[in-house]
């Protein structure tokens, strides 16, 4: 079968022939209908060194957000209907601990003992025609389309279990939330906000049409320039926002962040571009803090897919037949997509 493999580090994917793979004990075979290009797949080949912590050893076949059709079932799997659509929870985590008993494979605590981090990263992934999953990573899809579901594995459960960890900060009138980064992950955050709350969100990007898009889902945007944060400031009436996302997460943008907060508030930092942040006790907010998340649980997966079959969020996909798979990840490195590359392996 066809598949987008990371070969080696600091090298380009390449499209190669593999052998098609076979679901073990308690796993699944799904034919792939959508897996999505994340800027995480970007950083696995390109910015990773052998031994690096997070490096992830190849060669194996990218693709962490994946939906598809079952096809086999592997022994003792017997809740999951042959034929039937489903989203692929990514994190796989040792399957015993507490965190992977309550759902949180991404924090999983025997995570250094562990051959990998995910599908797609560390284990074969989904940029592929078929995949294999664990049976209980699966999320149940119905009549929704999987394609345009695929991205939710990543850039709709991020984004949800950040807000969601921070809807406390959001509960009440007059409360305003920012969102700096409307890639992938930023578009989706704002439609999350707008659903789950009634706060003002207010999004910030270097691309015009970001800030475009981010304004149809209801965000009040503000373009960068030396007075970002005073502009962002003026929009909460001087306070500041009671909870902040940032999707990109270098220095700069963290500082902004920073710069905006009110009293009691929440910073997240999700992009994982390496930033740092010094704080002082006479320059931040009074019991405001900055913490970080990294993906989410399966319970909150369960959660976006409910809010994706009741149309309250939609990713933005730019879909490319597995022919043109490698050209996603092109447009993808230079910034050239305007949505969520998702590759096809398979019409229907």
């Amino acid at each position: 079968m066809r598949a987008v493999v990371f070969d080696n580090y600091g090298t380009f994917p390449s499209l190669a022939e593999v052998p098609r793979p076979r679901p073990g004990p308690g796993e699944v075979l799904l034919r792939v209908a959508g897996a999505g290009a994340c800027h995480s797949d970007v950083s696995v080949y390109r910015h990773f060194e052998e031994g690096q912590p997070g490096a992830q050893k190849p060669p194996f076949v990218l693709g962490h957000e994946n939906a598809g059709w079952v096809e086999e079932l592997g022994q003792g799997v017997t809740h999951v209907d042959v034929g039937g659509a489903y989203l692929v929870y990514g994190p796989v985590g040792c399957g015993h601990c507490r965190k992977c008993a309550r759902g949180q494979d991404t924090y999983c605590e025997n995570v250094a003992t562990m051959p990998y981090l995910a599908v797609g990263l560390g284990r074969n992934g989904g940029m592929a025609d078929y995949m294999v999953a664990p049976a209980h990573h699966l999320v149940p899809l119905g009549d929704a389309d999987p394609v345009l579901a695929a991205p939710l594995a990543d850039a709709g459960l991020t984004p949800y279990h950040a807000v969601k960890q921070a809807l406390p900060h959001l509960a009440g009138g007059g409360r305003h939330a920012l969102v700096i980064g409307l890639g992938g992950l930023g578009q989706i955050a704002v439609q999350i906000l707008t659903a789950l709350t009634g706060a003002t969100v207010i999004a910030t990007d270097t691309k015009p049409d970001a800030r475009a898009r981010a304004e149809r889902h209801g965000a009040r945007t503000v373009a960068p320039g030396e007075h970002q944060a005073e502009e962002i400031r003026e929009l909460t009436g001087g306070r500041g926002v009671d909870a902040a996302f940032d999707f990109v997460g270098v220095t700069p943008t963290i500082s902004t962040a920073a710069a905006t907060m009110a009293q009691g508030s929440r910073l997240t930092v999700v992009g994982i571009a390496g930033g740092t942040h010094e704080w002082s006790f006479f320059t931040s907010p009074y019991e405001s803090y900055v913490t970080s998340t990294y993906w989410g649980t399966v319970e909150d997966l369960w959660e976006v897919v409910d809010m994706f079959r009741a149309g309250q969020i939609a990713p933005e996909v730019e879909r490319y037949g597995m022919d043109d798979a490698l050209e996603a990840y092109r447009k993808l490195e230079a910034g050239e997509l305007s949505g969520r590359a998702v590759v096809v392996p398979n019409d229907s």
